[in-house]
């Protein structure tokens, strides 16, 4: 077998008419061939249909053939060729098919990546066949790698339309409900993944929120507390959507609080149940569930004395240094604890409900939180009273209610600020929250119809401002990303049904598929081509000199992990070159592949020599080095210097989105962080954050409406997410100066250290303007 392919090989490089024949003589037999001949016909149908692409036709038929092949190898090889040769429905759905398979049956995950690569790649262009796909494409979920799981579930979001997002939604909904057995390791973080996708699903098509939201607020007590937040987040933003549904959330959020231990999520809760709590029924119940969460006040007792009252203060400092002792003693005899020296054992103690009780039951939620010193919380609690009594007063509702309820609002929010001043607890009062608290108290106490306003009316209108700028903003991206090129009015219109289909010219539905399409892309590709023409001329590098015996220069590409460079040398000289070597070297983070050969170049001939360079992490990388050469009458060698190539870290990241709420915990966690004087010749401040975002290739996380106005001062966060799936986060604060210059920093930050120096030169290069 290894034979027949050698041979194929051979002739498909030297006589591919007579390969041609051989396959077309033995096509019956192909299905039983070896795997490694099978690869060698499919290398002959590329070759050949390079050459020939009026002929692809008969050769498409093969490669579906081969494609009921047993081996995984040609399988996939198969499905690469048939979508680099042909752009007609029928293949790529063919192609599609094969990858989902391999996702199913292939173990390796390195193998699982690399076909979803090839699938992110169809959805690019091919989203129509690819949406037929997408619950196969979610069969990928079953696979307990995490990395998997992300760019699976990446791919599904992109793909989901008005008559598929049932059934994503199904899918969903049972994967999030096998991570609550607790068997995966990291089944929390696959949750959260999860919650995200069913937020999205929500977003994009609203019908779809009543059926998944009360399963998600089973998970905002979850220990994970980013899914907890990812949750409620969702939950806010349908209850700002979606007023029917307002009803049954507030419901179900009443009777999942009193679950929640994690502080922030407690406090978007508790936002919700102020904002959207309307009616007497939902005002009184929300109240309720507020003082429940407090527990019995005050919440932290006087301190007094449990001990003998005659003791005198030395006796009680003396007991003091002994109390342990004194304690486990007590402990076994209600007898009088005698210390050493003959007096009785006094202690004082602070009664308080402990946080964490080993055998007790644990104190309320709120309550154990305002203890551990989370007074951030104490502030959204008396904020979310002023609400709900204010709310009260203006139903109508008789005043002695209303000032029972007023009275214990207060007496809660004072019994907040007396807690602050305690000693005993792990961190005190911040100003904010007294002033916040302490504004509560005087609003309940003097209800002004103007505070009255700003409560009940102001607050709710600012947060659905933001919520449809948000829809705008993506509904504005959506549409910039689904916008297609069409051809001109002009064009040549090919009517595919008028084809002959029968006698020997006829063509078959692929090959007619295979004509329209490749007609198509023509028709509409043309602008693209030039653009890219016009792209590929700006990346050429000049390497030496016109005066120089060898001109060189070379075009790069780059491929996440590899680049690849393509020297074209040229001999100036009227003389032949032998031994001509292109010596290369690296600096930073790249390697070279392979030793590059000698070659003999002839008197004004050129050659276009190929190195390929193994990337590691994303740096500023430099590649040197010469060209060595003999020539006739020189007795030592001729060498010609490089111009240096230094690889731009814009070649490695894209602009990416994150939640505001993701980018701060990274910012917090990244460790790595270049600080950037900002000079600049720019003299406005939006016009000098446009300019960084389009120098560093990054997207900007701040909503346009908070960069609206002229107020001299901005304030802006940048993220982009490397192909090696760094992160780099960008914060420009910059104000202008009375002089009118622009004056602040740029901060970057990232995990590695190579994309913050890398970024921060960058940066400094360009922000001049």
């Amino acid at each position: 077998m290894s034979a027949k392919r050698n041979a194929l090989m051979m002739l498909t490089h030297h006589s591919q008419d007579r390969a041609v024949k051989y396959l077309f003589d033995h096509l019956d037999q192909l299905a039983v061939w070896g795997d490694i001949l099978q690869m060698a016909v499919l290398e002959l149908t590329r070759k050949v249909c390079r050459s020939k692409p009026d002929a692809k036709g008969k050769y498409i038929k093969i490669i579906l053939a081969l494609l009921q092949s047993p081996s995984a190898a040609v399988v996939y090889e198969c499905a690469v060729t048939l979508t680099s040769l042909s752009q007609a429905p029928t293949a790529v759905r063919a192609a599609a098919n094969c990858y989902c398979q391999l996702l199913v049956s292939q173990s390796d995950n390195n193998v699982k990546l690399i076909v979803l690569d090839r699938l992110q790649e169809l959805k690019d262009k091919h989203r129509d066949v690819m949406q037929e796909q997408l619950l196969d494409v979610l069969r990928a979920l079953s696979s307990p790698n995490l990395d998997i799981r992300r760019k699976t579930l990446d791919i599904a979001l992109d793909l989901i339309t008005s008559r598929n997002i049932n059934e994503v939604v199904i899918v969903l909904k049972k994967e999030i409900m096998k991570t609550q057995s607790g068997d995966s390791e990291r089944g929390p973080e696959y949750r959260q993944m999860l919650v995200a996708a069913i937020h999205s699903c929500a977003v994009k098509f609203p019908e779809v929120a009543a059926n998944v939201v009360h399963l998600l607020m089973d998970f905002l007590g979850d220990s994970m507390v980013s899914s907890a937040l990812d949750v409620i987040f969702f939950v806010r933003e349908i209850c700002e959507t979606h007023p029917p549904l307002r009803p049954s959330i507030l419901e179900r959020l009443r009777d999942t609080l009193s679950t929640i231990r994690a502080s922030r999520v407690v406090s978007c809760a508790l936002w919700v149940l102020g904002e959207y709590s309307v009616s007497r029924d939902e005002v009184e119940a929300a109240l309720d569930v507020v003082h429940a969460g407090l527990g019995p006040l005050p919440l932290l007792t006087v301190e007094s004395d449990v001990a003998d009252g005659d003791a005198s203060k030395d006796q009680a400092s003396t007991a003091s240094a002994a109390a342990p002792a004194a304690s486990a003693a007590a402990a076994g005899s209600k007898r009088p604890a005698v210390l050493a020296d003959g007096t009785y054992a006094t202690q004082a103690a602070v009664i308080e409900v402990p946080l964490l009780t080993v055998t007790g039951p644990l104190p309320p939620n709120i309550r154990a939180l305002l203890l551990a010193g989370e007074f951030f919380l104490g502030g959204v609690v008396a904020a979310t009273l002023t609400k709900l009594l204010l709310r009260l007063r203006s139903l109508g509702v008789p005043a002695a209610v209303v000032n029972k309820a007023s009275a214990a609002g207060m007496l809660a929010i004072i019994s907040i600020l007396r807690l602050g001043d305690s000693p005993v607890l792990p961190a005190p009062l911040d100003d904010d929250s007294r002033d916040r608290m302490a504004a509560c108290v005087q609003v309940l106490a003097h209800p002004e119809p103007d505070m009255v306003k700003v409560w009940l009316d102001d607050c709710r209108a600012a947060f659905s401002t933001l919520t449809s700028d948000k829809q705008t903003r993506e509904a504005a991206e959506l549409a910039a990303a689904s916008a297609k090129s069409y051809a001109q009015p002009d064009d040549l219109i090919d009517f595919g049904h008028l084809r002959s289909r029968k006698g020997p010219g006829g063509l078959s539905q692929l090959e007619l598929e295979d004509q329209v399409t490749s007609d198509l892309a023509r028709a509409t590709g043309l602008g693209d081509a030039a653009d890219a023409d016009a792209k590929r001329l700006n990346r050429v590098l000049q390497l030496t000199g016109f005066s120089d015996p060898v001109y060189a220069e070379a075009y790069v590409t780059v491929h996440q992990y590899d680049i690849v460079m393509d020297v074209t040398v040229l001999n100036r000289t009227n003389e032949t070159l032998q031994n001509l070597t292109l010596e290369l070297a690296t600096m930073g983070d790249l390697k070279l592949v392979e030793r590059l050969q000698q070659y003999t170049l002839a008197a004004r001939a050129s050659k276009v020599i190929r190195a390929n360079i193994k990337v590691s992490s994303t740096e500023t990388g430099v590649i040197f080095g010469n060209i060595v050469y003999e020539g006739a009458g020189y007795a030592e060698r001729s060498v010609v210097v490089l111009n240096d190539i230094h690889i731009d870290i814009m070649d490695y990241i894209s602009p990416a989105s994150c939640a505001d709420v993701q980018f701060r915990n990274m910012w917090a966690e990244f460790e790595w962080e270049n600080k950037v004087a900002i000079n600049t010749s720019i003299t406005e401040v939006d016009a000098f954050l446009d300019h960084i975002i389009a120098s560093t290739n990054m997207r900007c996380l701040t909503p346009p409406r908070a960069l609206e106005g002229q107020c001299g001062y901005l304030a802006a966060n940048l993220y982009a997410r490397s192909v090696f799936g760094e992160d780099a986060l960008v914060n420009v604060s910059v104000e202008q100066t009375a002089e009118g210059k622009l004056a602040g920093y740029i901060r970057i930050r990232s995990k590695t250290q190579g994309i913050a120096l890398s970024l921060g030169d960058k940066i400094t290069l360009k922000q001049k303007g």
